[in-house]
Protein backbone atom coordinates (compact mmCIF):
# COMPACT_ATOMS: atom_id res chain seq x y z
CA UNK A 1 0.00 0.00 0.00
CA UNK A 2 1.62 3.77 -1.26
CA UNK A 3 1.20 6.32 0.98
CA UNK A 4 -2.13 8.50 0.49
CA UNK A 5 -1.71 12.26 -1.19
CA UNK A 6 -4.83 14.24 0.95
CA UNK A 7 -5.08 18.49 1.61
CA UNK A 8 -5.09 19.73 5.50
CA UNK A 9 -7.07 22.43 4.65
CA UNK A 10 -5.57 24.03 1.65
CA UNK A 11 -2.11 22.79 2.27
CA UNK A 12 -1.05 19.24 0.27
CA UNK A 13 0.92 16.04 2.12
CA UNK A 14 1.44 12.92 1.69
CA UNK A 15 1.15 10.27 4.71
CA UNK A 16 0.91 6.73 5.47
CA UNK A 17 2.76 3.84 6.81
CA UNK A 18 5.08 2.75 3.67
CA UNK A 19 7.65 6.18 4.70
CA UNK A 20 6.10 6.18 8.84
CA UNK A 21 5.58 10.17 8.04
CA UNK A 22 4.20 12.78 6.64
CA UNK A 23 5.63 14.97 4.25
CA UNK A 24 4.00 18.47 3.77
CA UNK A 25 4.53 18.67 -0.06
CA UNK A 26 2.77 22.49 -0.35
CA UNK A 27 1.97 24.97 2.75
CA UNK A 28 -0.52 27.36 1.79
CA UNK A 29 0.39 30.27 3.65
CA UNK A 30 -3.00 30.68 4.99
CA UNK A 31 -3.15 27.73 6.99
CA UNK A 32 -0.11 29.18 8.92
CA UNK A 33 0.63 28.93 11.90
CA UNK A 34 -2.70 26.26 12.94
CA UNK A 35 -1.32 23.50 10.32
CA UNK A 36 1.43 22.99 12.77
CA UNK A 37 -0.79 21.68 15.35
CA UNK A 38 -2.67 19.73 12.69
CA UNK A 39 0.46 17.73 11.46
CA UNK A 40 0.96 17.20 14.87
CA UNK A 41 -2.05 15.10 15.29
CA UNK A 42 -2.08 13.40 12.42
CA UNK A 43 1.40 11.78 13.41
CA UNK A 44 0.32 11.17 16.25
CA UNK A 45 -2.88 9.65 15.20
CA UNK A 46 -1.07 7.84 12.83
CA UNK A 47 2.16 7.09 15.05
CA UNK A 48 4.37 8.37 12.46
CA UNK A 49 8.14 8.86 13.39
CA UNK A 50 9.15 11.79 11.17
CA UNK A 51 7.38 14.76 10.14
CA UNK A 52 9.19 16.36 6.94
CA UNK A 53 8.44 19.31 5.27
CA UNK A 54 9.12 22.11 2.13
CA UNK A 55 8.98 25.11 3.83
CA UNK A 56 9.11 28.83 2.31
CA UNK A 57 11.74 30.61 4.17
CA UNK A 58 9.82 33.31 5.88
CA UNK A 59 7.55 30.97 7.97
CA UNK A 60 10.99 28.89 8.73
CA UNK A 61 10.87 30.03 12.29
CA UNK A 62 7.76 29.05 13.26
CA UNK A 63 8.53 25.40 12.10
CA UNK A 64 11.52 26.12 14.08
CA UNK A 65 9.71 26.97 17.30
CA UNK A 66 7.63 23.73 16.88
CA UNK A 67 10.48 21.38 16.94
CA UNK A 68 11.96 21.05 13.64
CA UNK A 69 15.46 21.01 12.11
CA UNK A 70 16.75 22.10 8.52
CA UNK A 71 17.92 19.40 6.91
CA UNK A 72 18.56 21.25 3.47
CA UNK A 73 17.82 24.57 1.66
CA UNK A 74 17.35 25.69 -2.12
CA UNK A 75 18.05 29.56 -2.73
CA UNK A 76 15.16 31.15 -4.65
CA UNK A 77 13.18 27.65 -5.13
CA UNK A 78 9.73 29.57 -4.81
CA UNK A 79 9.28 31.21 -8.26
CA UNK A 80 13.22 32.41 -8.38
CA UNK A 81 12.03 34.86 -5.09
CA UNK A 82 12.02 33.06 -2.25
CA UNK A 83 14.11 30.25 -0.33
CA UNK A 84 13.15 26.82 0.72
CA UNK A 85 13.72 25.25 3.68
CA UNK A 86 13.69 21.17 3.89
CA UNK A 87 12.69 20.94 7.54
CA UNK A 88 12.26 17.79 9.30
CA UNK A 89 10.53 16.90 13.15
CA UNK A 90 11.90 13.49 14.42
CA UNK A 91 9.09 11.89 16.60
CA UNK A 92 11.52 8.82 17.53
CA UNK A 93 15.10 9.69 18.54
CA UNK A 94 15.98 6.72 16.37
CA UNK A 95 14.39 7.75 13.08
CA UNK A 96 16.72 11.17 13.51
CA UNK A 97 19.94 9.18 13.25
CA UNK A 98 21.50 7.65 9.77
CA UNK A 99 22.48 4.35 9.34
CA UNK A 100 25.12 4.51 6.67
CA UNK A 101 27.07 7.56 7.67
CA UNK A 102 30.69 6.62 6.53
CA UNK A 103 29.21 5.48 2.87
CA UNK A 104 27.13 8.73 2.96
CA UNK A 105 30.59 10.73 3.37
CA UNK A 106 32.25 8.79 0.74
CA UNK A 107 29.75 8.96 -1.79
CA UNK A 108 29.49 12.87 -0.91
CA UNK A 109 33.20 13.39 -1.18
CA UNK A 110 33.16 11.24 -4.66
CA UNK A 111 30.18 13.62 -5.98
CA UNK A 112 32.15 16.26 -4.82
CA UNK A 113 35.46 15.23 -6.75
CA UNK A 114 33.42 15.07 -10.11
CA UNK A 115 31.76 18.64 -9.91
CA UNK A 116 34.99 20.53 -11.11
CA UNK A 117 36.03 18.02 -14.01
CA UNK A 118 36.29 18.45 -17.58
CA UNK A 119 33.30 16.32 -17.79
CA UNK A 120 31.26 18.44 -16.05
CA UNK A 121 31.17 20.27 -19.12
CA UNK A 122 31.22 17.56 -21.71
CA UNK A 123 28.31 16.09 -23.88
CA UNK A 124 27.31 12.39 -24.22
CA UNK A 125 26.46 11.44 -27.64
CA UNK A 126 23.75 8.68 -28.19
CA UNK A 127 25.80 5.91 -30.74
CA UNK A 128 23.63 5.16 -33.65
CA UNK A 129 21.32 2.16 -32.14
CA UNK A 130 20.30 4.17 -29.44
CA UNK A 131 17.28 6.56 -29.74
CA UNK A 132 16.07 9.23 -27.19
CA UNK A 133 12.61 10.61 -27.06
CA UNK A 134 9.82 11.82 -24.60
CA UNK A 135 8.24 8.90 -23.73
CA UNK A 136 3.88 8.76 -24.10
CA UNK A 137 1.02 7.03 -23.04
CA UNK A 138 1.84 3.88 -25.20
CA UNK A 139 5.35 3.48 -23.31
CA UNK A 140 3.50 3.10 -20.16
CA UNK A 141 3.50 -0.54 -19.73
CA UNK A 142 7.48 -0.83 -20.88
CA UNK A 143 8.12 1.90 -17.97
CA UNK A 144 6.29 0.12 -15.55
CA UNK A 145 8.25 -2.75 -15.74
CA UNK A 146 11.28 -1.04 -16.04
CA UNK A 147 11.01 0.85 -12.82
CA UNK A 148 9.66 -2.96 -11.51
CA UNK A 149 13.23 -4.37 -12.74
CA UNK A 150 15.33 -1.69 -11.21
CA UNK A 151 13.81 -0.65 -8.09
CA UNK A 152 13.01 -2.94 -5.60
CA UNK A 153 10.33 -0.19 -3.50
CA UNK A 154 9.86 3.09 -4.64
CA UNK A 155 7.53 6.08 -2.68
CA UNK A 156 4.73 6.49 -5.72
CA UNK A 157 3.45 3.60 -7.61
CA UNK A 158 5.81 3.70 -11.05
CA UNK A 159 5.54 0.36 -11.42
CA UNK A 160 1.62 0.69 -12.23
CA UNK A 161 0.90 2.16 -15.95
CA UNK A 162 -1.85 3.87 -15.31
CA UNK A 163 -0.24 5.80 -12.49
CA UNK A 164 1.88 6.42 -15.27
CA UNK A 165 -0.44 7.73 -17.66
CA UNK A 166 -1.94 9.51 -14.97
CA UNK A 167 0.99 11.83 -14.17
CA UNK A 168 1.38 12.18 -17.57
CA UNK A 169 -1.66 14.20 -18.19
CA UNK A 170 -0.66 16.31 -14.78
CA UNK A 171 2.64 17.73 -13.99
CA UNK A 172 5.18 14.89 -15.06
CA UNK A 173 7.39 14.65 -18.46
CA UNK A 174 9.20 11.57 -19.25
CA UNK A 175 12.09 10.87 -21.20
CA UNK A 176 13.47 7.90 -22.62
CA UNK A 177 16.49 5.89 -24.52
CA UNK A 178 15.75 3.07 -26.40
CA UNK A 179 17.62 0.53 -27.96
CA UNK A 180 15.73 -0.34 -31.20
CA UNK A 181 12.06 -1.47 -29.34
CA UNK A 182 13.66 -2.10 -25.77
CA UNK A 183 13.64 0.52 -23.38
CA UNK A 184 16.11 0.83 -21.49
CA UNK A 185 16.82 4.37 -19.65
CA UNK A 186 13.80 6.44 -17.98
CA UNK A 187 13.41 9.82 -15.89
CA UNK A 188 11.14 11.86 -15.22
CA UNK A 189 10.49 16.12 -14.99
CA UNK A 190 7.93 16.57 -12.31
CA UNK A 191 6.99 20.49 -12.28
CA UNK A 192 5.91 22.72 -10.29
CA UNK A 193 4.50 25.60 -12.52
CA UNK A 194 3.22 27.96 -9.73
CA UNK A 195 6.49 27.60 -8.53
CA UNK A 196 8.40 27.66 -11.43
CA UNK A 197 10.70 24.70 -10.12
CA UNK A 198 11.25 21.04 -11.52
CA UNK A 199 12.08 17.82 -9.53
CA UNK A 200 14.45 15.72 -11.72
CA UNK A 201 13.51 12.23 -10.32
CA UNK A 202 12.70 8.76 -11.48
CA UNK A 203 15.81 7.72 -12.96
CA UNK A 204 16.43 4.32 -13.86
CA UNK A 205 18.78 2.72 -16.42
CA UNK A 206 18.59 -1.16 -17.28
CA UNK A 207 20.91 -3.26 -15.52
CA UNK A 208 22.83 -4.34 -18.66
CA UNK A 209 23.30 -0.91 -20.10
CA UNK A 210 25.07 0.84 -16.95
CA UNK A 211 28.21 2.46 -17.14
CA UNK A 212 27.02 4.49 -20.64
CA UNK A 213 26.39 8.10 -18.79
CA UNK A 214 22.68 7.16 -19.63
CA UNK A 215 21.69 9.98 -17.00
CA UNK A 216 23.86 12.40 -17.28
CA UNK A 217 23.17 12.27 -20.77
CA UNK A 218 18.62 12.28 -19.46
CA UNK A 219 19.61 15.25 -17.16
CA UNK A 220 20.93 17.31 -20.03
CA UNK A 221 17.78 16.75 -21.70
CA UNK A 222 15.36 17.58 -19.37
CA UNK A 223 17.33 20.90 -18.33
CA UNK A 224 17.33 22.18 -22.17
CA UNK A 225 12.97 21.52 -22.05
CA UNK A 226 12.49 23.06 -18.99
CA UNK A 227 14.85 25.85 -20.08
CA UNK A 228 12.31 26.36 -23.26
CA UNK A 229 9.43 25.80 -20.44
CA UNK A 230 11.45 28.76 -18.35
CA UNK A 231 11.52 26.65 -15.28
CA UNK A 232 13.67 28.50 -12.95
CA UNK A 233 15.34 25.49 -10.43
CA UNK A 234 16.01 22.07 -10.75
CA UNK A 235 16.71 20.03 -7.64
CA UNK A 236 16.52 16.16 -7.04
CA UNK A 237 16.28 14.31 -3.80
CA UNK A 238 18.81 11.42 -4.22
CA UNK A 239 19.29 7.79 -2.55
CA UNK A 240 22.39 8.59 -0.39
CA UNK A 241 24.28 5.88 -1.13
CA UNK A 242 24.09 6.08 -4.72
CA UNK A 243 27.66 6.79 -6.59
CA UNK A 244 25.90 7.05 -9.77
CA UNK A 245 22.79 9.67 -9.18
CA UNK A 246 25.08 11.67 -6.92
CA UNK A 247 27.61 12.37 -9.31
CA UNK A 248 25.67 12.75 -11.95
CA UNK A 249 24.02 15.96 -10.11
CA UNK A 250 27.60 17.11 -9.68
CA UNK A 251 29.00 16.61 -12.86
CA UNK A 252 25.80 18.76 -14.63
CA UNK A 253 26.92 21.54 -12.22
CA UNK A 254 24.38 20.76 -9.27
CA UNK A 255 25.46 21.62 -5.69
CA UNK A 256 24.76 20.03 -2.69
CA UNK A 257 21.82 20.98 -0.21
CA UNK A 258 21.97 19.11 2.89
CA UNK A 259 20.60 15.29 3.81
CA UNK A 260 17.57 14.43 4.39
CA UNK A 261 17.94 11.82 7.11
CA UNK A 262 16.17 8.52 7.21
CA UNK A 263 13.35 10.05 4.51
CA UNK A 264 12.40 7.82 1.97
CA UNK A 265 11.24 4.42 0.90
CA UNK A 266 13.11 3.47 -2.04
CA UNK A 267 15.23 0.43 -2.47
CA UNK A 268 13.37 -2.20 -0.08
CA UNK A 269 14.02 0.17 2.77
CA UNK A 270 13.96 3.94 4.08
CA UNK A 271 17.18 5.27 3.24
CA UNK A 272 19.11 9.06 3.80
CA UNK A 273 18.26 11.45 0.47
CA UNK A 274 21.04 13.88 -0.55
CA UNK A 275 19.30 17.23 -1.84
CA UNK A 276 20.51 18.52 -4.63
CA UNK A 277 20.00 22.46 -7.16
CA UNK A 278 20.85 24.43 -9.40
CA UNK A 279 19.02 27.41 -11.34
CA UNK A 280 18.07 27.24 -14.45
CA UNK A 281 18.17 31.11 -15.27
Amino acid sequence: MYDTIVKINNSLIQHGLRNNRIYLMHLAKEDMPEILSELDTAADKNSYTKIFAKVPDSFSNSFIENGYIMEARIPLFFDGKENCIFMAKYLDAKRSCTINNELNKKVLENALSKSSSDFSQGKIILKDDFTFRKANAQDALNMANLYTQVFDSYPFPISDPEYIKETMNSNVIYFGIWKGSELIALSSCEIGLEDSNVEMTDFAVNPTYRGYNFSYFLLREMEKEMKKQEIKTAYTIARSVSYGMNATFAKCGYTFSGTLINNTQIGGKIEDMNVWYKSLQ
